[in-house]
């Protein structure tokens, strides 16, 4: 397996459970005082949309983080 294949695994894996995981917190969120009808499909797409957004947020943090500490083993060899 090639660097670029175990990236892109790895891309995917992280990006999956950040989006997860923003799904999980955005449960705590009472999206009923900020929507008209919280039970309806819009107000689940605008669930999902966030969660995906903060999601892909969070995980291009952590895959950037991890560039550059990868990077730092360069300085110091």
């Amino acid at each position: 397996m090639n660097s670029f294949a175990v990236s892109a695994v790895t891309n995917i894996i992280v990006s999956i459970l950040c989006i997860g995981f923003s799904w999980w917190a955005l449960q705590a969120f009472r999206f009923d005082l900020f929507v008209k009808h919280p039970e309806s499909g819009q107000s689940k797409l605008l669930h999902i949309i966030l969660s995906i957004f903060i999601g892909h947020g969070v995980a291009s943090f952590f895959m950037e983080y991890l560039g550059w500490s990868m990077m730092l083993k360069s300085l110091f060899s």
